[in-house]
Parts: structure tokens; C-alpha cells; sequence
């Protein structure tokens, strides 16, 4: 197969991609579907920053273009590649290319950290070996024509529902196991293989989202994944780009910020339940992170869902 033949199978696959999900998310917004781990994205216009809690996932951009920020590093990602968060990360994202006539377009696929290490398990490893941890815990890589195939497959289910249950964890194996095959597949490896620094650094990342509101105490979290602090502060800054007090600190803003929008709760009140000794270091924060005072935003927010 020539090269040009091999681009465009995987424009025909695209086009088909883009043709279904243009029918199972017809309008702007996060669109659930009967596969319950995969989300389709849709935008007609460029967006504006939408911080969230990004737990582990493989994102496909089928059509457009979009930024995606975890602290001050910056990836751009296309439909030429695609994007894993292996770690549960707080992230900010926008789309930057899309029109009614081309949207964004993009699936987004849950990830399990236990399937994938089933799936070592049972094929053994299928990414080279490294020496040293791969660094952080989000990668972009090319997409290549098996990756798509199979995506392809797993998105067709959704026009033959019946058969979902049965095929679709057979098309997300395939999907995870190209992931893992990939250039950056040993950075899932690392995460799912029990005992490894990144899977312990996995570990207190989960804890950290389950307990972010509680005093945090490194010594106790270090202990309680058998690390030492000194290497739990050098491997989470790795993972993370932050340090464990800096991603506990956009966990409870970006809570805060969720249940003053949500609950229309006071202020000082949501400052001091996330831990904050006072109202004017909680709007501090809050405006570091995300532009504008919480007083500011939410009215900012609640003239864009009018």
C-alpha cells in the first residue's frame, strides 16, 4: 500500500468518524453514549477556557483543533494525533479551530488503570522497557490507521445497539492495547503496574481527589505509598508539574467554583470549607487560577447560560 492510498483510508475513516458523531451529538456540549465509558465532545465556534478535573481517558479529535493546559505547560492536538491523561489531572482546556461548518469534533474514551493491566497481564508487556519513569502523567501521539480502525469500530456500535455489550469491550481492548503499543505506551505501563514510583504516585493522586478539603500532611501521604517525601515530591512534580499542596490547592478551587455556580453558596462560606482561613486568601487564589474574583466569575458564568 502506498503512502497516499494509506492517507487516504484514514481520511475515509475520519470522514465516516466525523459523519457518526455529527449524529450522536447534534448540537454544542458533552454528549453521553450507550457505550458508558465513551463522551463525545462537539463545539461549532472556538471556546473559552473550561477548567476541569480530567480523570483518566484517551481523547480523539475527529475534526478542529483545541489547547489543553496542565499548569504553565501548553499541547496543541489535531486530528493527526491524539491525547492521554493516565493520571487523574486538573487541566484547563479550549477548542481554538472550529465553525459550524467544520466542528470540533472529538471521543473521548475512560480509561481504567485496572483493564490496562489486565491486558499486560494476559499479552505481557507490549512497550520498550525505559530505565527512568516517562515523565508526565499526559502524552500526545500520532494516530496511525489500526488506532482509528478501532475506534471506528467501537463508534459504529452506537448504531447497533444490541450488540454493544458484547463487542464493545472487545473494540476498547483492541483500542488500549494499540495505546500501549504506541511510542508513549510505557507511559501507561508505568501507571498500571502495582509498585511501580508512578503507580504510587497514581495512588496519592487518588487520595488527594478523595480527601482534598483535609489538612494535608506530606510525611503521612509519603508513608502511606511507601515513598520517601523527598521522592514523592520529586516524582508527583513529574507526573503532575505541580507539587502536592499546588494540586490539592486547584482541586478545592476548582470544587469551590463548582458548587458556588452549582449551589449559589456564599462566598466566605465555600472558602472556608475548602480549607481557606480567610475570605480575601480564598478570592486571591480563585482569581490566580481562573481570571476574575469568585463574585466576578460567577456572574460572568451565569450571563453565558442565558
Amino acid at each position: 500500500m502506498t503512502a497516499s492510498t494509506s492517507a487516504d483510508g484514514i481520511d475515509l475513516r475520519r470522514a465516516e468518524l466525523a459523519s457518526l458523531m455529527k449524529r450522536f451529538a447534534p448540537e454544542y456540549g458533552v454528549h453521553p453514549t450507550a457505550i458508558m465509558d465513551v463522551h463525545l465532545i462537539r463545539s461549532d465556534h472556538p471556546t473559552e477556557d473550561l477548567h476541569s478535573i480530567h480523570k483518566p481517558g484517551l481523547c480523539v479529535i475527529v475534526d478542529g483543533r483545541k489547547e489543553v493546559r496542565l499548569g504553565a505547560e501548553r499541547y496543541f492536538y489535531d486530528a493527526l494525533n491524539y491525547l492521554v491523561v493516565s493520571v487523574t489531572l486538573p487541566l484547563a482546556g479550549k477548542v481554538i479551530e472550529a465553525s459550524p461548518e467544520r466542528p470540533y469534533l472529538c471521543l473521548r474514551l475512560d480509561i481504567d488503570p485496572a483493564q490496562i493491566c489486565r491486558l499486560i497481564a494476559d499479552v505481557g508487556s507490549t512497550a520498550a522497557p525505559t530505565t527512568t519513569p516517562s515523565g508526565r502523567g499526559l502524552f500526545l501521539d500520532r494516530i496511525d490507521a489500526p488506532l482509528l480502525d478501532a475506534v471506528l469500530r467501537l463508534l459504529r456500535l452506537l448504531d447497533t445497539p444490541d450488540d454493544i455489550a458484547a463487542l464493545a469491550p472487545l473494540a476498547q481492548q483492541e483500542i488500549f492495547y494499540r495505546l500501549l503499543c504506541g511510542e508513549q505506551g510505557q507511559r501507561l505501563h508505568e501507571i498500571a503496574i502495582p509498585d511501580s514510583q508512578t503507580h504510587r504516585i497514581s495512588r496519592a493522586i487518588e487520595w488527594l481527589n478523595r480527601h482534598y478539603a483535609e489538612p494535608l500532611s506530606i510525611e503521612r501521604l509519603a508513608q502511606m505509598i511507601n515513598l520517601s517525601t523527598s521522592a514523592l515530591h520529586h516524582r508527583f512534580k513529574s507526573v503532575t508539574a505541580m507539587s502536592p499542596l499546588q494540586y490539592q490547592k486547584q482541586l478545592r478551587l476548582q470544587e469551590a467554583r463548582r458548587l458556588l455556580l452549582a449551589q449559589g453558596s456564599d462566598v466566605s462560606s465555600v472558602g472556608y470549607k475548602m480549607g481557606y482561613e480567610s475570605p480575601s486568601q480564598f478570592s486571591r487564589e480563585y482569581s490566580r487560577l481562573f481570571g476574575a474574583s469568585p463574585t466576578k466569575d460567577m456572574a460572568r458564568l451565569r450571563e453565558e447560560a442565558t
